[in-house]
């Protein structure tokens, strides 16, 4: 879901312009000219940051400030103002202001605010959920291995020993380390994830450790890095293969010392955060390359944890399978739909290489397009069927239907039968009709009865 920003200001132009700005990034933009009527959105619920300009007419901006604060603090709020005052700015980080923006304003300045300020709200919103635990950080499955994997969690969880995930990608590193700290003495505080296949190289530095205003182009104010942010709590290294050798050596300095220096300081600062790393890669490989640095790998890979991969464990998919359909339907207000069996025994046939992401992919598309109805056989992909009937090592050259029961062989074959024609004719029941040689109304009788809705066919 992409994060809601409220922009308030009085001013329609400037709010015409932090919403052009603020559109191209990908963020729902809401617009208001008054602090009463901010309040009043806030107050609906949908807001995860807000623009707030502190020169407004009634209810001033400060006001504002200290209303949302109170009744929603986990709210995101950058204070504008074009003639910000040292005060101004002391007394709107004290209400709990996230930053100021002064007027004029660069596209490159808004855009980092509001990054900064929703991934902080997307962070403090993810912990308050770990930390109720609602179920959905939950490791499923009763396989040999993920049991052990389980026991080895709880018996580590308590302890501050490091631990390195390994892991092909998809298949849940990211909610082992959840667990790791869900069940460590660190759960009541942050739990911080870094991707670092995804940052750019001439970035990760800044993203880990912070930079002071002036330090590299575009640093136009200080930001606080992640470890920062992990004070106390946890921090997650995922996909740590992809890390910079120079930003290697940083790292390895926290953990060796527990202090860092923000990129364009000279000052330390002491941090107390559990390091845990994942990664899909053989880090002992990467070291024999020059890739990573051996020192490092040494004092990461205190107790290695490894998630086998989905097609190791497909006594567990039937399970995983009715979680996430159950998960889906709920998040999407649908009802719950059921998998009829022989759907189901090709989704655990399946080899699944993108693991329990490509599995959850799967399940939330035919939660959404199969509408609460009973999902079969027919509802899978052409991949899946095939695949997965070939994946058995069937005499019947990868035909989907060949390890089903006869009705439900024929049923399926007729739907998929069904559906072809009615993609080829693009809809239209007539031209399907003809082409499978049947009369118009017997089709139609035959569409309802197969519980197929043309429109959901033709995409």
């Amino acid at each position: 879901m992409k994060p809601t920003i409220l922009i308030v200001d009085d001013e329609r132009n400037i709010r015409r312009s932090l919403k052009l700005i603020l559109d191209g990034e990908g963020f729902v933009c809401r617009e208001s000219g008054s602090g009463e009527d901010a309040v009043a959105r806030v107050a609906e619920g949908d807001v995860d940051a807000m623009f707030l300009d502190v020169n407004l007419p009634g209810i001033d901006g400060m006001e504002v400030l200290r209303r949302v604060r109170a009744s929603h603090p986990q709210l995101a709020v950058i204070m504008i103002s074009g003639h910000a005052t040292v005060e101004r700015a002391v007394e709107a980080t004290r209400l709990g202001a996230f930053d100021f923006l002064e007027k004029p304003f660069s596209r490159d300045r808004v855009v980092l605010l509001a990054r900064n300020a929703t991934e902080s709200v997307r962070l403090r919103r993810e912990n308050e959920r770990l930390r109720q635990g609602d179920g959905q950080d939950e490791i499923l499955g009763e396989s040999d291995g993920i049991r052990a994997l389980r026991e080895t969690i709880d018996r580590v969880a308590a302890t501050e020993a490091r631990v390195l995930i390994l892991g092909e990608s998809g298949t849940g590193k990211e909610l082992v380390a959840k667990a790791l700290h869900r069940l460590s003495p660190r759960a009541k505080q942050p739990f911080v994830r870094v991707n670092c296949a995804a940052i750019p190289e001439e970035l990760i530095e800044a993203e880990l450790f912070g930079a002071v205003k002036g330090a590299y182009t575009g640093a136009s104010a200080s930001r606080e890095g992640r470890f920062a942010a992990a004070d106390g709590g946890t921090l997650l290294l995922d996909e740590i293969g992809d890390m910079s050798l120079r930003a290697q050596v940083k790292v390895l300095r926290v953990l060796q010392e527990g202090e860092f220096e923000p990129v364009g300081s000279t000052s330390t600062h002491k941090v107390d955060v559990r390091v845990i790393a994942a990664t899909h890669q053989d880090l002992q490989r990467r070291v024999e390359e020059g890739g990573f640095r051996e020192d490092l790998l040494f004092r990461l890979n205190v107790i290695p944890l490894h998630v086998p991969p989905l097609r190791e464990r497909p006594g567990d998919v039937a399970r995983l399978v009715t979680a996430f359909v159950e998960q889906y339907a709920n998040q999407h207000e649908f009802p719950v739909p059921t998998i009829e069996p022989a759907a189901m025994k090709l989704l655990e046939a399946h080899a699944w290489p993108g693991n329990i992401r490509e599995l959850k992919n799967v399940v939330e598309r035919l939660v959404i397009l199969g509408h609460g109805k009973s999902l079969g056989v027919a509802d899978l992909s052409p991949e899946l069927r095939g695949a997965a009937a070939s994946a058995t090592g069937t005499a019947a050259g990868g035909n989907p239907y060949a390890n089903l029961p006869l009705r439900e062989a024929k049923e399926a074959l007729e739907r998929d039968l069904v559906r072809a024609a009615l993609l080829d004719s693009g809809g239209n029941v007539t031209q399907a009709a003809r082409a499978l040689g049947l009369e118009r109304t017997h089709l139609h009788k035959r569409i309802r009865a197969l519980g197929i809705d043309p429109a959901d066919v033709v995409v």
